[in-house]
């Protein structure tokens, strides 16, 4: 069952204008220690950074609450797995809002896929209810 979508678009040269202008303000605001690493490794820095804003924005739209009523961008992070599929994770309020939102006797599975295209970065995000008796 789908709990939630949520979908985002973001211009990457308008993040590398923000990076520029704010630096590490922005980023430790926005970004866990986890992905700032991931995204300065980066040869398109700006662009990694986009997709991964985008996967917020499009998570907070998925929990059916955007950025606000106490979620926090640092609530909400991308990991990818060594295939390279990005994995959504969520922590303080935003793990309470998932919580909330799972029927009981299901988990909640969070999809993430991201792409971009210069200028464009954008994020879609399912979250699913999947039955515990399911999971054998």
């Amino acid at each position: 069952m789908i709990l939630g979508i949520g979908t985002d678009l973001a211009n990457i040269d308008r993040v590398a204008g923000t990076l520029e202008r704010f630096g590490d303000r922005f980023r430790n605001r926005v970004f866990t220690e986890t992905e700032q690493r991931k995204a300065e490794r980066r040869r398109d820095t700006a662009g990694t950074y986009a997709k991964r804003w985008a996967a917020k924005e499009a998570c907070s739209k998925a929990l059916g609450t955007g950025l606000r009523m106490g979620i926090a961008w640092k609530d909400m992070s991308v990991t990818n797995l060594p295939t390279g599929q990005p994995v959504m994770h969520v922590t303080g309020w935003a793990e309470g809002r998932l919580r909330e939102m799972t029927p009981p006797g299901h988990e909640a599975v969070i999809h993430v896929t991201l792409t971009d295209d210069h200028p464009w970065a954008q994020a879609f995000v399912v979250i699913e209810a999947r039955p515990l008796d399911n999971l054998s």
